[in-house]
């Protein structure tokens, strides 16, 4: 079930736990190394980046683990992930493809362009294709207008 953009996803889809894989827990302590003493939850952005590279998505449970790691309440965490649109909030497949559907996008075609990965894919937009390959989701502006319209794949 898709929910509404800045909504963990169902809670039928939600992991009972998180934990970062041993490689990415070095990694993580790395990141809050970076920061000073005191300022440790600024790598909130980071650590989510982390996890979902390595889940694919960010969880209830994720975050749950990262306001521990960073000694900060929960809801921080909830507030930054559910604000920004790089963190997904509920399983997707293996390739993200987006679209901008903005004025200046749509002005220069980006309908065509959701039309023919929806045939494509065969999915629709928020959907997810069978196979747990391809994601397809619409997005806000990256400020590339003059190169409109604009398709973000991946990363």
């Amino acid at each position: 079930m898709s929910l509404a953009r800045g909504r963990p996803s169902a809670p039928d889809q939600q992991p009972a736990s998180f934990a970062f894989s041993e490689e990415n827990k070095a990694a993580a302590s790395a990141i809050i190394a970076k920061y000073p003493e005191g300022k440790q939850q600024s790598a909130v952005m980071p650590l989510l980046d982390l996890a979902q590279r390595q889940e694919s998505w960010v969880s209830v449970a994720t975050m749950n683990v990262i306001a521990d790691m960073l000694d900060m309440p929960g809801i921080r965490v909830y507030e930054v992930a559910t604000f920004y649109e790089m963190y997904n909030l509920e399983p997707v497949g293996a390739h993200m493809v987006r679209v901008c559907t903005t004025t200046p996008c749509q002005l220069c075609g980006a309908s065509g362009i959701l039309d023919v990965c929806r045939d494509e894919l065969g999915i629709e937009l928020g959907g997810t294709s069978a196979d747990g390959k391809f994601t397809l989701k619409e997005f806000e502006c990256l400020g590339a207008c003059v190169n409109a319209p604009i398709v973000w794949i991946d990363d």
